[in-house]
């Protein structure tokens, strides 16, 4: 992710830019709409002189009357969006809050309605009567101002639509699945240098001295300049090991990369290696897809929680989960050994396909606290994940995450016969995992 894109990111999940954008839009149309009053007005004033005929009093009334709903209604639908991320923040995770201000609708219908005030205030101040000098009245800037009013009033009832729609546990989950389904196609495989062959689990033998970069700030490693890393690799002819996974939380002072050879890098050379690592406040799905299953495993922990107490919501975030890792199970993940043509250059680290599916699946388990539903669900998840992939170490995955949901079923689903079924359902799966893969009976 180079600074441009992630400033672009950045720029695009702020509450402030796009509504900024239609507000300069909005005064660029009042602009000139009010320069054209001398192109078109006289003829359109002759042909409908009722519609454009209008004098300058019953003008600056109507004006002042759009101005001063149109910030009232801005109020209005601020206040809505405050009470949205307050509900989405203690009814699923506090971690909603950056979706809810990434949504685009919301930050269109902000800057609609402040764009629509603006430019009533601008048409109003050029509208003179006769006794204030010479007289001005842009009528096509007038009657465009009605023309945003009305418009403005259809998207009004197409946020309260939007609000009550985005703040269900299917919209949300939705918004989150999608975006981490996309950092998934993004991320495996990677483009990192050429990459070792897939039976190569390394170069013969790495550098023996090593020398620490350490991180200018605190913060989230929220993304990686990949090309830069593998091109500063190369120029400088040394090997650069990553010390943090996209997502680790990094300490100022402390390693954030490392690098070959027998003199430690400059200060200015440090620095620019350091630029190449985006450190943020807070973590973004953008590279870091485990981030998006976080977020929904957060969802499913609060709807099994005794105060929450809603498995129904548990067993969606289990579906869009499943989804995911089935997305995963047939994904080449890319060796962290990266090569150009003059040999290794880059040691990445990032997630392998066992360390998301525990992180999807066994929180879950662990605090189904005997829901059978929930538990069920899970075994169901792990029946359709065998079929998408024939790979050795990840159907091994599979089978250590089983040997906790089986757990969990024979330690606390009570009813007797139900426990037997399901249990009888692990034990076929557990054989079928332990043979050898054939091809996947579901893409992923």
């Amino acid at each position: 992710m180079s600074p441009i894109r992630e400033m672009w990111l950045r720029l695009q999940g702020s509450l402030w830019f796009v509504p900024t954008l239609v507000v300069a839009g909005c005064i660029a149309l009042a602009v000139l709409l009010i320069e054209a009053h001398g192109w078109v007005e006289l003829d359109l004033a002759r042909r409908w002189p009722r519609l454009f005929g209008a004098g300058t009093d019953g003008a600056r009334s109507m004006l002042s009357a759009i101005a001063t709903s149109m910030i009232t209604v801005a109020g209005v639908v601020f206040s809505m969006t405050l009470v949205a991320l307050s509900l989405a923040s203690s009814q699923y995770s506090p971690r909603m809050l950056r979706n809810f201000m990434n949504d685009r609708p919301t930050q269109l219908v902000l800057g609609v309605f402040v764009g629509i005030f603006v430019y009533c205030l601008l048409v109003l101040r050029t509208v003179r009567g006769d006794d204030d000098g010479p007289g001005f009245l842009p009528s096509l800037a007038v009657i465009g101002g009605v023309v945003l009013a009305l418009f403005g009033v259809a998207l009004l009832i197409y946020f309260i639509h939007h609000v009550a729609t985005s703040i269900q546990v299917s919209s949300i989950l939705e918004r989150i699945a999608g975006d981490t389904a996309v950092a998934i196609d993004r991320l495996f495989p990677q483009v990192l240098g050429k990459g070792l062959s897939s039976n190569e689990d390394g170069p013969d033998e790495l550098p023996r001295r090593w020398h620490d970069v350490a991180a200018p700030a605190t913060g989230y490693l929220v993304g990686v300049d990949d090309e830069g890393l593998l091109r500063f690799a190369a120029q400088h002819r040394r090997v650069v090991q990553m010390a943090h996974c996209v997502g680790d939380f990094v300490i100022e002072g402390r390693p954030l990369a490392r690098v070959s050879g027998d003199s430690c890098l400059d200060d200015a050379d440090a620095r620019a290696l350091c630029r190449l690592f985006s450190l943020q406040r807070q973590r973004t799905v953008h590279q870091d897809a485990p981030y998006g299953l976080q977020q929904i495993v957060d969802v499913a922990l609060k709807a099994l929680s005794p105060g929450i107490n809603d498995p129904t919501t548990a067993v969606m975030c289990i579906d869009h989960l499943g989804a995911l890792l089935a997305r995963l199970a047939g994904r080449h993940v890319p060796s962290p050994y990266r090569s150009d043509e003059q040999g290794l250059r880059v040691v990445a680290k990032g997630p392998d396909f066992e360390s998301m599916a525990s992180l999807a699946l066994d929180p879950v388990t662990e605090h189904a606290r005997g829901d059978t539903q929930v538990l069920a669900r899970l075994l169901r998840t792990l029946q359709v994940l065998e079929g998408c992939t024939v790979m050795p170490a990840r159907r091994l995955a599979l089978q250590r995450r089983l040997a906790l949901v089986m757990d969990g079923i024979s330690r606390n689903v009570a009813a007797a016969a139900r426990r037997d079924e399901l249990l009888e359902q692990g034990r076929l799966l557990a054989l079928r995992l332990a043979a050898p893969g054939t091809s996947p009976s579901a893409t992923p």
